[in-house]
């Protein structure tokens, strides 16, 4: 569990609003806004400081009981005044007596900008904007990098001016439909899913095939997802170098 956030990656998230969980039972007990590495401070508090309040004794018994905290950053990129208005929005809609059971929502789809700027733990953030670049010395494969800015963010319809954005699979938005040379596609060992300059995932493909609505130059794979730590450490999370 990471104690705070680089430089860099404070510098990127600017000012933010947070949730503090109990993983016990996975209820928020407590939603804040700050920048830099203010979504760690509270646990520094607990231990430092013997103040008894509700927040601090409820980390306190997380931390009796061997568990840590669960940290989420609900969205960053943001000015000080958006972060409050959103904290205080936050704030008045978990806690209305009329709230008590929310309903259940109906509009699953993600919202705009929801990868990079919306809910992710501190690792995902810290993932996102402290990413180390593949070098070519580390490459020990040979891989094939596919973007999937396009596949990965699609447009289902608009609501108040706004577009919705429906997040297939990341598998499904991996493996088809590409133009490519069949000959060298054939003998890679991996592919590598690309997604806003950052390997989000790794895929061993079997077989290679032709989508014959859309030509013969367009080709996908059918295969797994790669989850062997050995591979992981060398590839996920890692800048896709500019050449």
């Amino acid at each position: 569990m990471i104690k705070e956030f680089s430089q860099k990656t404070q510098e990127e998230l600017k000012y933010y609003v947070y949730l503090l969980i109990d993983p016990r039972d996975n209820k928020i007990f407590y939603v804040g806004k700050g920048n830099g590495s203010r979504v760690f401070s509270h646990i520094n508090e607990a231990v430092e400081n013997p103040k008894e309040t509700d927040k601090l004794d409820t980390i306190r018994a997380i931390k009796h009981d061997n568990q840590n905290v669960k940290l989420y950053i609900i969205r960053h990129g943001l000015e000080e005044n958006e972060a409050f208005l959103l904290e205080s929005v936050l704030i008045d809609f978990l806690t209305f007596r009329d709230f008590a059971e929310v309903a259940k929502i109906t509009n699953i789809a993600s919202g705009h900008n929801s990868f990079n700027h919306g809910i992710k733990t501190v690792e995902e953030c810290e993932i996102c904007y402290n990413c180390k670049e593949l070098t070519k010395e580390e490459i020990q494969h040979k891989i094939l990098v596919i973007n999937i800015n396009k596949t990965y963010d699609k447009k289902r319809k608009r609501k108040n001016d706004n577009p919705i954005y429906d997040r297939p699979n990341i598998y499904e938005a991996t493996r088809g439909w590409w133009v490519l040379d069949i000959n060298r596609a054939e003998n890679i060992d991996f592919v590598l899913a690309e997604y806003k300059g950052v390997i989000r995932a790794i895929f061993k493909p079997q077989k290679w095939v032709q989508d014959e609505n859309r030509g013969k130059r367009r080709w996908g794979f059918e295969g797994y997802e790669v989850k062997e730590n050995e591979i992981l450490d060398i590839y996920m999370n890692k800048v896709v170098p500019k050449i």
